[in-house]
């Protein structure tokens, strides 16, 4: 099924609405069940060994799964999938470093990034388990904090980590210093046993070149990567008015800021940043997409659905 034939025909609701519901089940299942009804239904195959359908051979197939058949009737190769090949497993890598819990503001009811993440964290979980992929949660900041194991029945497991992430940040329990990504994907690099498809969510607030060297050890695996870029829209449009000392989340230092006088430098660095991002992701053969946290949940489905579909279809 084409992914230009999937037209949501719901309006999805914005970050700050569903932070009004208070439970990431709810929330997830609000969101997807609105996703799934707006999409044109195709059929979703089970976990079971039975015999599905046909696909084209492609090199590094076991020859011993072309139908043989089929072949004499065509003059093509043809190979034999099955239903519990569909599956994917799915690994979601959430980064809770200091810096994520930005963007909070109870008089616009902005929400910081760390909630951001975790509801799209939550909606995927939800919507991959319909699938009934195998998932699987990790929370990081200078290393795991959390790890759930992919599975398909963990779904519960995931939703209740995501829920202490937030707790964590209300109860300022989160560990400062500046945090890296390379340690906590090296880690998790060696759980991933089989072929995997990984989502990382992060602000991604490294040197580029860091960024992609941390991913090298998941994607080293054979793994497919999938990068979300979550920030909060007054860090890319800077709008701030007053001259004010900035803090750093993470280390704590302070800057005097004249904003009107930084203002297009800023835009500028932030563009550089995430052009760069993007570029050197790219090469590296992940996805890429840059989340503005205000605006709705929608793309980040797509984006996956997208990314589940390639995965499924090339391994």
């Amino acid at each position: 099924m084409s992914l230009a034939a999937l037209t949501p025909s719901t309006s999805f609701l914005d970050p700050s609405v569903l932070a009004r519901i208070g439970n990431l089940e709810l929330l997830a299942k609000t969101v997807v069940e609105g996703f799934i009804n707006g999409l044109h239904r195709s059929p979703h195959l089970g976990a079971s060994t039975d015999f599905a359908e046909h696909r084209a051979y492609m090199p590094g197939d076991d020859i011993r799964r072309i139908d043989w058949r089929l072949w004499a009737r065509t003059d093509k190769y043809f190979v034999k999938e099955f239903e519990a090949e569909t599956n994917t497993n799915f690994l979601i890598i959430v980064d809770v470093s200091p810096s994520m819990r930005y963007g909070a503001t109870a008089d616009d009811g902005r929400i910081s990034k760390l909630s951001y993440a975790c509801y799209l964290a939550a909606c995927l979980a939800y919507f991959s388990s319909t699938q009934r992929d195998r998932v699987g949660l990790a929370t990081i900041d200078n290393d795991v904090v959390d790890y759930v194991p992919p599975s398909a029945k963990h779904l519960q497991q995931i939703l209740h980590a995501l829920d202490r992430v937030e707790h964590r940040a209300r109860d300022g329990r989160v560990q400062a210093g500046k945090s890296r990504l390379l340690p906590p994907l090296q880690k998790l690099s060696e759980t991933l046993r089989r072929r995997s498809l990984v989502l990382l969510i992060s602000d991604l607030y490294e040197d580029a070149a860091e960024v992609v060297d941390a991913l090298g050890y998941v994607r080293g695996r054979g793994n497919d990567m999938i990068v979300f870029h979550v920030l909060d829209p007054r860090e890319l449009d800077f709008p701030f008015a007053d001259s004010s000392n900035f803090i750093d989340m993470e280390t704590g230092e302070k800057m005097p800021v004249i904003p009107e006088y930084l203002r297009k430098q800023y835009r500028e660095l932030v563009r550089e940043h995430t052009t760069d991002l993007s570029k050197r992701v790219g090469e590296a053969r992940a996805d890429y997409a840059l989340f503005d946290t205000s605006k709705p949940l929608d793309r980040a489905l797509f984006a996956y659905l997208a990314a589940r579909q390639r995965f499924n279809r090339v391994r």
